[in-house]
């Protein structure tokens, strides 16, 4: 089968070479395990591209670009708006060329391209919806979207976490993030592994103030001993001169390493003893599986289905909420836990197993592929 991705994934072009987020290029690369060819339409945009970026390991990936759109104020979403018809001819065009599609949701083209895609497409497709299902207050198109996949429409979507008042149509789906391949060669990495000294904090992601990272320092620096031996902080974002400001007013050992690839990650991951995400609202993110699967154990806000997978004091600990108070008061926790950690570092290591490629596909050809087809 041919598939097109619809979706607001950010590209760049290096050199003369198409480049994209990397956990989506990734998962995208490996589709073509499960179908013949991808047509894939998303954002290209002017600049550098980031060093998470990755490049299409096939010709049998065609990016079809599309013009950015969308932002926080009216002007942006008008502008969006005024955009829309050249989004929706390029996405017609390219569904002629496919036999289903899946559309990646939630996202601000989404108010118009869910209807479209609803009323007026015939081809077979899923959507996958990769953020909070379950997150309230959600931006009122997030909201509607959600409502429409729920309720207008039958096509499978697929999302984040197991919820009692589910439709039929609602499958639950782990993002898949590491090969069983590479999460073996994280077993081996980290076999010795211990936690009787010189601990690592590791942070990765966007430094935006959804994340939590600004009240992580505030956290660490309200501590009379935060007991960590460095804090490495992967990532950019507009908050980085504000955090950086505020470690070098400390004596914390904070290390801000700008954007990694996904080997330098590894590398961060197999010398980090615990990854904290103390975001205000996400899906379930990539790089809690990533981390897990080298013994980082993992400390995140209880928010969508990460308490489904991150379970207090057995793999992992839960924040209530994202405030400095929270924050200081689980780090201060750990300290309770000298004797306790390895095997919840071990149990966070088979928790990151749910979140192979391998899984995802064989998962797309037993339970969406067949439904695509009849």
């Amino acid at each position: 089968m041919k598939l097109a991705i619809l979706s607001h994934t950010e590209h760049y072009l290096a050199g003369d070479q198409i480049v994209g987020w990397g956990p989506t290029v990734r998962e995208i690369n490996h589709l073509l395990e499960v179908f013949e060819e991808i047509w894939h339409v998303a954002v290209l945009l002017p600049g550098e591209a980031p060093a998470s970026s990755l490049p299409y390991l096939s010709d049998r990936i065609h990016f079809v670009p599309i013009k950015p759109s969308g932002g926080p104020n009216w002007r942006d979403k008008l502008h969006a708006l005024w955009q829309m018809p050249g989004v929706l001819n390029t996405v017609r065009q390219t569904l002629r060329q496919v036999d289903c599609f899946q559309f990646r949701a939630p996202t601000g083209m989404g108010n118009v391209l869910l209807p479209y895609l609803s009323l007026c497409c015939k081809k077979p497709g899923w959507f996958k919806y990769a953020g909070n299902w379950k997150q309230q207050p959600a931006p009122p198109g997030y909201r509607w979207q959600r409502w429409w996949l729920s309720h207008f429409q039958g096509r499978t979507v697929t999302m984040n976490g197991y919820w009692p008042d589910q439709a039929p149509h609602l499958h639950s789906f782990e993002n898949p993030c590491l090969t069983e391949q590479e999460w073996e060669i994280a077993q081996e990495r980290v076999q010795n592994k211990h936690f009787s000294a010189g601990l690592t904090l590791c942070f990765v992601g966007t430094l935006t103030a959804n994340k939590g990272v600004r009240q992580l320092l505030k956290a660490l620096l309200r501590m009379d001993n935060p007991d960590f031996e460095e804090i490495l902080i992967a990532g950019d974002g507009p908050l980085r001169p504000e955090l950086e400001a505020l470690s070098l007013r400390s004596s914390l050992p904070v290390r801000f390493l700008g954007f990694q690839n996904r080997e330098q990650l590894n590398e961060i991951y197999a010398r980090s003893h615990f990854i904290a995400l103390p975001s205000e609202n996400e899906g379930f993110p990539k790089v809690i599986a990533e981390a897990a699967a080298y013994g980082c154990i993992p400390i995140v806000t209880d928010v969508s289905s990460i308490g489904q997978y991150v379970m207090e004091g057995k793999n992992g600990f839960l924040l209530p909420d994202n405030t400095v108070h929270s924050i200081r008061q689980k780090l201060e926790t750990i300290r309770e836990y000298p004797l306790d950690l390895l095997p919840m570092s071990k149990n966070a290591r088979q928790m990151a197993r749910l979140f192979t490629f391998e899984r995802y596909l064989q998962r797309i050809s037993s339970e969406l592929i067949p439904q695509l087809k009849s």
